[in-house]
């Protein structure tokens, strides 16, 4: 079953891991939708596989290499538009 979440996710250097930790894992987990930054927040729309859609998430929570988010704000969204498949960095 798919679903799609709304996810805010507060890290330091999140320039620097957007593209090497959140678009790689959205990635390898299938997921599609978009991520924009803003200040040191990364808001994600992400939809998927509901098991594949969790592990994205768990992925977030665990964070990368020794960079933890200081929050991480998920909840339930309607899909409002084709993503494609595909997951887009919007700058």
């Amino acid at each position: 079953m798919n679903k799609c979440l709304k996810i805010n996710l507060m890290i330091q250097d999140a320039q620097g891991l957007l593209e090497s930790f959140v678009q790689k894992n959205a990635k390898k987990y299938k997921i599609e939708g978009t991520a924009l930054l803003s200040d040191n927040m990364i808001k994600i729309i992400a939809c998927g596989n509901s098991a594949q859609l969790d592990e994205f998430v768990d992925s977030l929570y665990k964070g990368y290499k020794d960079v933890q988010p200081s929050l991480v704000e998920v909840e339930p969204f309607l899909k409002d538009k084709d993503y494609r498949g595909i997951f887009r960095i919007i700058e």
